[in-house]
């Protein structure tokens, strides 16, 4: 696969007669949460070993909250340098935080990328500060490469990353669906390249094992046995639904009625998570629930270790749909969250009914592992994203690319 990305960038060089420069280029990537960068750990490294490119790094949002993540001191222990902080979370749990910390992203990004003058901005996603990122490059004249492009969702996060698509000169999918997509919204085949997913890449070097005291000790409900069949929820806020609550409510249900031990996570914090917590505090003070713990956050190396070795995963994370098919771990995925995603048939897929829940849960652990699915796998995925930062030639001005004309 890398000497297909060679070839192709080859080709672009004689096409357009663009030449790649000889200095070293400076690459900066954007980290809001751990687990952009957790996921592209392996992309990370390489970029920071390579002679011909300087990494820098800036850290904001969630990303910098003891509450969600420890990402400082994880990059210090590992020797990264942070170039840059940038303090614009706006915590809430509603659309008018969200909009309003993607805003003061735009203002501290502006003065960083002013002050480090990176040759590309590298974004991976759909979080709205990530297009918060994408806008404020683009109109600094940066490139833009983006890591994920062309997926479908089923909220604003799908509109979030067809517009980071439209403001990105490099695109960097993960899958043979979204590099179609990325060219049916007019971007140039010549800087399109499908080097499937980090997130599959970094889980398949994760050989972590489950450290059960460690998780027993952190967060709050019963005493989970790792070495009996458990259980993983994780159930994130639709921020384009108004129901969050009453929605969590009949999944704690669900999962109360199986009587499986069962790790529950935390939400994310988008527009709705405060009535997801509220859902879940009143659930738990009314409801005895012996079978579940509930915590905020585990280290990533640990989550796919329990991700490995759960009978179902349950909930409306992508975890769901990517790690999960790679693993062939059963996954009951609620609601529309992850609508129109390419997925592998280790996904059941249901709506916001506790007794539906249940049943799929029942039938998918009776089911046990499905054969592993390559949607979101490549080799080389990083050497691949490497080779294309460090060589493909670079430019800011933009135009549709019209296939017909």
């Amino acid at each position: 696969m890398l000497s297909t990305v060679k070839l192709k960038i080859k080709k672009t060089v004689q096409k357009t007669g663009l030449l790649p420069e000889r200095k070293r280029r400076k690459v900066c990537f954007i980290i809001t949460n751990r687990i952009h960068l957790a996921r592209q750990q392996i992309l990370l490294d390489q970029l920071r070993t390579d002679p011909e490119i300087e990494l820098q790094l800036v850290v904001g949002g969630a990303a910098l909250l003891d509450k969600y993540s420890k990402v400082m001191p994880w990059l210090g222990k590992k020797g990264f340098i942070v170039h840059e902080q940038m303090l614009n979370l706006i915590e809430g749990g509603n659309h008018a935080a969200m909009a309003k910390t993607a805003g003061l992203a735009v203002l501290e990004l502006t003065n960083t990328l002013q002050k480090l003058n990176p040759d590309i901005v590298l974004i991976r996603g759909d979080r709205f500060e990530q297009l918060a990122a994408a806008m404020t490059a683009a109109y600094l004249n940066k490139t833009v490469a983006h890591i994920e492009g062309g997926d479908v969702t089923g909220t604003i996060d799908e509109s979030v990353r067809h517009a980071i698509t439209k403001l990105s000169h490099i695109h960097l999918v993960t899958n043979d669906d979204a590099y179609k997509r990325v060219l049916q919204m007019g971007e140039n085949p010549a800087y399109v390249f499908n080097v499937g997913s980090p997130d599959i890449e970094f889980a398949a070097h994760v050989e972590r094992r489950i450290d059960a005291d460690m998780l027993n000790r952190i967060g709050v409900g019963g005493y989970i046995d790792f070495k009996k069949p458990y259980l993983m929820v994780i159930q994130h806020p639709v921020t384009s639904e108004k129901d969050n609550r009453k929605n969590i409510l009949e999944t704690l249900a669900a999962i109360r009625e199986t009587g499986t031990q069962t790790l529950w996570f935390w939400p994310n914090p988008d527009a709705g998570t405060d009535e997801i917590s509220n859902g879940i505090r009143t659930f738990r003070e009314h409801n005895p629930v012996p079978n579940i713990r509930f915590i905020i956050d585990v280290d990533p190396w640990d989550f796919i270790a329990l991700l490995r070795h759960t009978k179902c995963l349950v909930g409306n994370s992508s975890s769901g749909i990517k790690e999960a098919s790679f693993f062939g771990v059963p996954v009951v995925n609620i609601g529309s969250r992850q609508q129109g995603r390419s997925r592998a048939e280790n996904v059941m897929d249901v709506g916001y009914d506790a007794e539906d829940i249940k049943s799929a849960i029942e039938k998918q652990v009776v089911h046990g592992l499905y054969q592993q699915s390559l949607i979101y796998q490549k080799p080389q995925t990083s050497k691949m994203i490497r080779h294309v930062l460090k060589t493909a030639p670079l430019y800011t001005q933009k135009r549709f690319f019209d296939k017909g004309h």
